[in-house]
């Protein structure tokens, strides 16, 4: 009998640890607002006061790029631009990131 009796707080404590451990791996793979950012590139017509620090400054994501710097050459090797200098009335095509929310 005290086997028996043994045995089953064995059965019911190892239950108890599996359902705590299986609860928990749930839990952690289920988030349900996960932050996701997708790069995409438009094409922007250059005003008169436009400089390409005025873009960057506008454009850029601090998460995704080290510095206005890094930024700015990214736009002039797209463009195939040799210098700073842009032109108003002039095509750029820019890259931007947009944070979507999935969930």
């Amino acid at each position: 009998m005290r086997k028996n009796f043994l045995m089953f707080v064995m059965t019911v404590c190892l239950v108890i640890t599996f359902s705590i451990s299986l609860n928990g791996f749930r839990s952690d793979a289920k988030d349900d607002s996960v932050k996701t950012s997708y790069k995409y590139y438009k094409s922007i017509t250059i005003d008169n006061n436009d400089t390409l620090w005025s873009i960057a400054a506008q454009y850029m994501d601090e998460e995704h790029y080290d510095s206005m710097n890094d930024y700015i050459n990214e736009v002039k090797n797209m463009n195939s631009l040799t210098d700073d200098e842009i032109q108003y009335g002039e095509h750029l095509i820019i890259p931007y990131y947009d944070d979507t929310f999935v969930g």
